[in-house]
């Protein structure tokens, strides 16, 4: 299939077990080198990782030993011909950051997160990547006055400011959520992420990362999400999903609830040339009904989604689209893009 000058990536967490907040696991464990094959078979170029995905327990290894463990697997992606899209610090499965990593009102919580910040920056620059990818996921809260919040984006700023200047060929792209894990997050749109990176000491480091689905639960489209950071010039990456209304994070194939949503995400990233900024992340798991001998579906279905949608980006009549926005005809333009998509006269 044709990719359009686009290269994407996954999460080797997206090929999972099933289980669920309500549920154990439905499906058998996939060992990490099936998954690592899995790429180039399935047709993607790069893959993401958290820190303890490229050097497990590495809470528990010297400093040598991460080195030594991440020199390796660089080299298990060189075989495959593949390489590390990013790196992400997992901060928030340790006992000491049930209450927050960077925002943490514990002292101790707070060097843990720095200290481990710095292993993962390490690891990043084993595997070649220049990015890191800062989800959020504990820093907030669920009473409000448990924390101060100009107290919280301070230290955040201050985590980021730490990691700036211990890793100056690294950039960093702020992921946010508006919830869950933590019922009230900090940093929960675009908007707080861009304004987090200019308070901090090299603003020019400091990117976005939109996710479908954190957008469509804190009631943003994600188009207009990624529409913001790329005004900006700030948008590193995305992560395509889908999101059946306001519920938990459910991660659904691209375009499987919205396609209309789907496709205006794909025609703000191709206008505006994304191909030649970043590579298109999925963060997408498959259904717990689904059996573990089609449990890669969902991948490979979204790949094709957008790559469908960026040749209907790509083929609409741009002139009759200048024509109905020219006479202010809207419900013209509306019935243009529902008949494209539907390939329709």
């Amino acid at each position: 299939m044709e990719t359009y000058g686009y290269r994407f990536s996954f999460g080797p967490w997206n090929i999972h077990e099933g289980a669920d907040p309500f549920g154990p696991p439905v499906r058998p464990t996939v060992a990490f080198d099936k998954k690592l094959a899995a790429y180039k078979r399935l047709g993607f170029d790069s893959v993401q990782f958290h820190d303890d995905d490229a050097v497990p327990n590495l809470d528990d290894k010297s400093a040598q030993q991460i080195a030594s463990e991440a020199r390796a697997l660089k080299a298990r992606l060189d075989d495959a011909g593949l390489v590390a899209e990013f790196v992400a610090p997992r901060l928030w499965e340790h006992p000491l950051t049930v209450d927050g990593a960077y925002t943490a009102n514990d002292p101790q919580a707070r060097a843990y997160a720095r200290e481990r910040s710095r292993k993962m920056l390490d690891i990043a620059g084993a595997l070649e990547t220049d990015l890191v990818v800062l989800w959020y996921a504990r820093e907030g809260t669920y009473m409000r006055e448990a924390k101060d919040a100009v107290t919280a984006t301070e230290r955040l700023v201050e985590a980021l400011d730490d990691m700036l200047a211990y890793a100056p060929g690294m950039r960093f792209a702020v992921e946010p959520k508006p919830n869950e894990p933590m019922d009230l997050a900090y940093i929960p749109t675009i908007g707080h992420a861009v304004a987090l990176g200019y308070k901090t000491r090299d603003h020019r480091r400091v990117g976005v990362l939109v996710e479908s689905a954190h957008a469509i639960l804190a009631g943003l489209d994600p188009a207009d999400e990624m529409a913001f950071g790329l005004a900006y010039d700030k948008l590193w990456s995305v992560h395509l999903n889908d999101q059946n209304g306001l519920k938990f994070d459910q991660d659904r194939a691209f375009g499987s609830v919205n396609l209309r949503r789907a496709f205006d995400q794909v025609l703000v990233l191709d206008d505006h040339r994304f191909y030649e900024k970043g590579t298109v992340g999925l963060d997408v798991k498959a259904l717990r009904t689904q059996k573990a001998e089609v449990a890669e579906k969902h991948l490979v279905n979204s790949r094709d989604t957008f790559l469908w949608l960026v040749e209907r980006v790509r083929s609409l009549d741009r002139a009759a689209i200048r024509q109905c926005i020219e006479a202010r005809d809207y419900e013209e333009l509306d019935r243009l893009i529902l008949a494209h998509l539907m390939a329709r006269a």
